[in-house]
This record gives C-alpha cells, sequence and structure tokens, in this order.
C-alpha cells in the first residue's frame, strides 16, 4: 500500500509539474527541472553546476518519476503475485484441516 501511494505522488507531482506547478530549488529558486541519482533528490540547473552535484549523475525529472513508478509498479506487482500464492496455500491448508 506504501509503495502504491508512493507511485501515486509521484505521478501526481509530475502532472503538477508538467501544469506549471513546479517546486522551486530552496536555495537558488529555480525550477527542480533535475534529478541526482546518486543523492535522490530533485535538484535545479544552478545546482547541477555546482561542486555538490558536478560529477553525479544526473537525469530529468520526468524521466526518473517514471523510471520510479515503473519499479514500484514491478515491485507491487511482485506483492500481488505473493499475496496470491499465500492466499492459494492457505485456502489449500484450510481444506486440510477440514
Amino acid at each position: 500500500a506504501k509503495i502504491i501511494e508512493i507511485a501515486k505522488r509521484l505521478s501526481l507531482q509530475a502532472a503538477r509539474g508538467g501544469a506549471g506547478g513546479e517546486k522551486l530549488c530552496e536555495k537558488h529558486r529555480e525550477a527542480l527541472k533535475l534529478f541526482c541519482e546518486e543523492d535522490q533528490t530533485p535538484i535545479c540547473l544552478v545546482c547541477r553546476e555546482s561542486q555538490a552535484h558536478r560529477v553525479h549523475a544526473v537525469v530529468p525529472i520526468e524521466e526518473a518519476a517514471e523510471e520510479h513508478k515503473e519499479k514500484f509498479q514491478a515491485h507491487v506487482q511482485i506483492l500481488k503475485d505473493r499475496r496470491e500464492k499465500l492466499l492459494g496455500l492457505k485456502t489449500a491448508e484450510e481444506g486440510k484441516s477440514l
């Protein structure tokens, strides 16, 4: 449930960002358009050129959001599959006990 909630928040943030509701960098008051993969945080273009992020791998924030969304969906599917398997085992064991 938490994974789904996070994925939904990422989708909403990406949608708001595309509609002009972009969040601003607290330090530079610039739009957060990039995602620092090493620090796992959104950054602005000015931060990208700073010493703190210059050598880090950086991708556009929409791309990072989509990538994380896909990872969350894959994890959700794995959890759903495990749940189905466990429910099947539970049903089988209840049948045996009857």
